[in-house]
């Protein structure tokens, strides 16, 4: 008897609607949607408090993390979505309703852990920029140019490639996290995937330091751009796209003030 494999691909993005009945989807999605919604509203009623600085802005880390928490969920849940759920429905034939739901929380927990991490780096690359910008405010432009210039290369490198097809199509390693010993399981599977997430994202929130870490339609339009590179089907070439015009901006940044809205408070005017 002859058997037909299929070959798992990473060229599209994890489809969730054949693999969730209707109802459980219905509803497992609108919990995402609602933690999301809120967590726009709270960062969007921050950022028109603070306004669009350079640095840290004057925030103690602590209270820096818990906003870069609520920014991650606003800007990061919705396209992780089709992977929580395909777990959700991994764990569906063995977990009760409220059992699936905690183990659905202690994932995004994990997920949203890996972010954190990554936070603390922020925090520390925005403490240093501010510093810079206040000691000489020309340095400003170069800050800005650097940050578009990295952010340009990372997306056109191969890790970007990399950690976007793991993101895009999980599949492989979901089954994989089906081998993990039950403790902490699904925090684990959380903080692997955030793990990925990261590496194919981190670049995209460093463009954030020229434009503005409160900056709103800045958050948003990268937000849109992790998104679409994550579901849809031009995602990669999306990517690529991002990168070039990330180092057309790089070079606009020596010569002009309108790429740099993060760093404006701290620069001469030309």
């Amino acid at each position: 008897m002859r058997t037909t494999r299929r070959r798992i691909t990473n060229s599209r993005p994890l489809r969730t609607g054949a693999l969730l009945p209707a109802r459980e989807l219905a509803v497992a999605w609108s919990l995402l949607v609602v933690i999301a919604a809120l967590a726009w509203l709270l960062t969007v009623d921050q950022a028109r408090d603070m306004g669009v600085e350079p640095g840290t802005m004057g925030m103690a880390l602590p209270l820096f993390l818990l906003l870069w928490l609520a920014m991650m969920a606003a800007m990061m849940l919705p396209s992780v979505a089709p992977v929580a759920l395909t777990w959700v429905r991994g764990i569906a034939r063995q977990s009760s309703g409220a059992t699936r739901a905690l183990r659905t929380t202690e994932f995004l927990c994990g997920y949203l852990l890996a972010w954190t991490a990554f936070g603390l780096l922020a925090y520390g690359g925005l403490a240093l920029t501010g510093a810079l910008v206040d000691r000489d405010p020309e340095a400003a432009r170069w800050i800005g140019a650097a940050a578009f210039a990295l952010a340009g290369l990372y997306q056109l490198g191969p890790l970007k490639d990399i950690c976007l097809r793991h993101c895009r199509s999980p599949m492989a390693q979901l089954m994989r996290y089906a081998a993990y010993r039950p403790r902490l399981r699904d925090l684990r599977v959380g903080l692997h995937h955030g793990a990925y997430c990261v590496g194919c994202c981190w670049a995209l929130m460093v463009v954030l330091i020229p434009l503005g870490v409160m900056n709103i339609a800045a958050m948003a339009g990268v937000a849109a751009l992790i998104f679409l590179e994550k579901l849809s089907y031009r995602g990669p070439q999306l990517a690529r796209v991002a990168g070039v015009a990330f180092l057309v901006l790089a070079v606009l940044a020596l010569f002009q003030d309108w790429p740099l809205p993060g760093l404006q408070d701290s620069m001469t005017p030309m």
